[in-house]
């Protein structure tokens, strides 16, 4: 049975699909000996042969789901022009793994990695609509207002963020700060930061504590777990526990 060249390229765990349509029009792959820059192209796993950076693409038959902890100051780029500490120093396994969407170097918490290159496209394409939930720590009392723009969407450059769940957990006015959860589906680049931002609140502390209600919490920061089947299920069906 025939598939697109660079589903098959994802679902081998070497990169995301959009990775692997930019690697073909780069001219780094060949199928059969012969460079493929074409994204209709189609094969057929069982009889075509696809290299990548001088090795064969190989898709496995076990796939394998890790959920970290990620700390702050770690990249989740494969490869940062700045050598910086990535999210693949803290997971070592034997697979070759991606990390499913992103978490900028100051934001710490659950980050799901896998090799696994069609969960990775179901899951970070918008039309799922799985929760992940932030807790954000702003300088200032953010009043009812404020809460009440978040939930109702914010204007982010040209784009109007969708309804958010957000709950003041804490009020500091010693130290004249206010702790939020803020649980959204969408996943703009530093949407949360931003979100703040839009409200004219400053972000000083931003931590993912739960991708589809399952959080990090028992799992110390620079660590990691393998996701059960069960979770990787429910992920997938965007059966989202409350």
């Amino acid at each position: 049975m025939e598939e697109r060249l660079q589903k098959y390229i994802a679902n081998c765990g070497i990169c995301s699909r959009r990775k692997a349509e930019e690697l073909i029009l780069e001219g780094k792959i060949s199928v059969n000996g012969k460079v493929i820059t074409e994204l209709g192209t189609k094969i057929n796993p069982k009889k075509d042969r696809v290299v990548y950076d001088g090795k064969e693409v190989k898709e496995s038959k076990e796939h394998v789901y890790i959920l970290l902890n990620k700390p702050i100051g770690y990249v989740t780029t494969l490869k940062d022009q700045f050598n910086r500490d990535s999210v693949l120093d803290l997971v070592k396994v034997e697979k070759r793994v991606v990390p499913v969407g992103r978490l900028d170097m100051y934001t710490s918490g659950a980050l799901i990695l896998t090799d696994d290159g069609d969960f990775v496209y179901k899951v970070t394409h918008p039309k799922h609509e799985i929760e992940k939930t932030y807790t954000v720590t702003l300088k200032g009392i953010i009043g009812k207002e404020k809460i009440e723009e978040l939930r109702n969407g914010v204007k982010i450059d040209d784009y109007i963020t969708k309804p958010a769940k957000v709950k003041v957990l804490k009020i500091d006015e010693e130290k004249n700060q206010t702790r939020l959860e803020i649980i959204i589906h969408e996943g703009k680049n530093r949407q949360i930061r931003r979100m703040c931002e839009a409200i004219g609140g400053k972000v000083l502390a931003l931590h993912r504590s739960k991708i589809a209600g399952i959080g990090v919490k028992e799992i110390p920061l620079g660590k990691w777990r393998y996701l059960s089947k069960t979770e990787v299920e429910k992920i997938l069906k965007g059966n989202i526990a409350k």
